[in-house]
Order: structure tokens, then sequence, then C-alpha cells
């Protein structure tokens, strides 16, 4: 049978609820009667050694884990997730063009450079996207860096301190929800779903408020609970950006679906699963395929 890689580092493992998630996804290759392999970045060479790779640490160009999917690709090793996925949704800048070259409905967005940064540009966004705006460095990742201005003022001092750390920031309109869908694709086909439940104390998932970390609570739903333009608008987004696996959050307003952003290599670990508990063995099918390791081949070592 096959051979899967679990790339990971000790962050990830540090984890108790990754940690979980990880043993859930091991035990069920094995109970296919594959052999998985945990693969840390010292012993990056062994990924040109298994049959499919999946990666469980961060995903960013700039980390090693874009190092372990780009050997993967280069070797025609199967990938989650692929190199490709990973450029495009860590800049929020590329991953919403991708979305509205295919027609994806997202909140009124407009890209900001360093040149407009002025009071009258300021004011002529909120003439047009409305208040509060919602501005978003293109690097961000767990709500970080992402904030709601209702001024002018508000505006040129968070803009002025994204635009240290790219040459773009993202303004787009504020769409307010109790809850945000995040519905799981892989391969084009949604996989799971769930409702990420914003906190009072702030509008993001994830936020530090009187200096503690406040996260949503996560409500697992069946996915045919799920509405169809939900389930229809997370495909779409998803094949905007590749045919991985991917994590499509979503606002419904009045009945009407906003992606908000599509993350590659979602997270697995905070109940998503409750609902799809066949979700780990299509994962591990979309990498590995039949599961039949190549001729002559051996353990990893």
């Amino acid at each position: 049978m096959g051979r899967l890689g679990l790339f990971v580092d000790r962050q990830t493992l540090g984890n108790s609820e990754q940690l979980t998630a990880l043993i859930k996804l091991r035990d069920s290759a094995e109970s296919m009667g594959h052999t998985v392999y945990f693969i840390f970045p010292v012993e990056i060479a062994k990924i040109g050694k298994v049959d499919g790779l999946f990666i469980r640490s961060r995903t960013d160009p700039m980390n090693i884990s874009f190092v372990a999917a780009k050997m993967a690709e280069l070797r025609g090793i199967p990938v989650i997730d692929d190199p490709a996925s990973i450029q495009i949704c860590s800049d929020k800048v590329n991953m919403y063009l991708h979305l509205m070259q295919e027609g994806v409905r997202i909140p009124e967005t407009v890209f900001v450079r360093k040149g407009e940064l002025t009071e009258k540009d300021a004011g002529d966004l909120f003439s047009e996207l409305g208040s509060p705006l919602i501005l978003k460095e293109p690097s961000t990742s767990f709500s970080l860096r992402v904030e709601k201005v209702h001024t002018v003022p508000e505006f040129l001092k968070t803009a002025k301190r994204f635009i240290k750390m790219s040459d773009w920031i993202v303004a787009q309109r504020f769409i307010e929800s109790d809850f945000d869908w995040r519905v799981g694709v892989l391969g084009g086909e949604p996989l799971y779903a769930c409702q990420y439940i914003i906190p009072q104390e702030t509008f993001k998932i994830q936020a530090t408020v009187n200096g503690h970390v406040v996260y949503c609570a996560v409500k697992s739903a069946p996915l045919g609970e799920v509405p169809l333009p939900i389930l229809d608008t997370a495909v779409q987004a998803a094949n905007a950006i590749g045919g991985g696996f991917y994590g499509v959050d979503i606002k419904d307003k009045d009945g009407t679906p906003f992606v908000i952003e599509v993350n590659d290599n979602p997270s697995l670990e905070a109940g998503e699963d409750e609902h799809s508990p066949g979700l780990y063995r299509k994962i591990i099918g979309h990498l590995l395929g039949d599961g039949e390791a190549p001729a002559g081949s051996g353990p990893v070592r």
C-alpha cells in the first residue's frame, strides 16, 4: 500500500488539538493499509521516499513548508497543499484577484497603494465602501493585521502601519454577521462545514482583547444542512485557486454569500470533523489514490 508523509514541526505537535487531529489522520491511514511517517524539517530529504505528502505546519512561501511542497511537486508526489496554492493564499491581493477573475462574490474591495494614503483618498474610500471599513495587510493570517476603522484618522494610522509590510493593503466593505461559514473543499468537492461563531468582544474569529486572546467557537454542521448557495460559492471559490484542499470562509448577508477568504491547507483540529467522520479517509485517498506504492519501494529511512 502507500506511504503517507506528514510534514510537521514541533509547534504543531506541541498543540494538543493539532496532535489529536494528526493521530486521527494516522489511524485512518493505517486502517486503510497505508504506512504513515512523520517528517520534521530536519528530515526534509525523506520527502522523496513517500507516495503522498500532507503538510501540517504553517504554509507560507517564506517557511520551510513551502520548500517541502516544492520538493514533492518536483518529484511528482501529490501534496497538500501545492506550492501554487500556498503562494496565492498567502497573499490576499493575489487571492482576491483570482476570485474576481472567476466572478466569485466578495465584499466590495479596493487595493490601496502607498501613494494613495491621503485624507482625500481615505474619504473617497469611506464614501465608496461605507463605514466602518476593513483593512487587511496582504500577508496576514489568523486574523492578525486585520482591523476595522471608522474614521479617516483611524484609516490613515492603520494603513500607514500596514503599508510598511507590503506594497499594497486591502480595503473592504464591512459585512456584519454573528458567524462565518467555513466550508472545507477537497478536489472541487465539499468535504465538511462548520460555523465560526464570532466572539462578542470582536468582529474577527481570533483577536487579542485587553491582553487576552479570544477565539471563536466552532459549531460543526452536516453538509446536508448547509444552504446550497453557501456550498456552491465555496466550491466556486476553491476552484478559482486550484484543485487542492481549502477552507473557504463565507458570510451570509440576507441569503447572499460573500467569500471573505480562501485558506490553503485549513485547520482540522477545532471540531470541524464532528459531522464529517470520513474526511480523513477522503484526504488520504486524494493523496494516495489506490494506495499502491511504486515497485521496489521500501520503508522511509
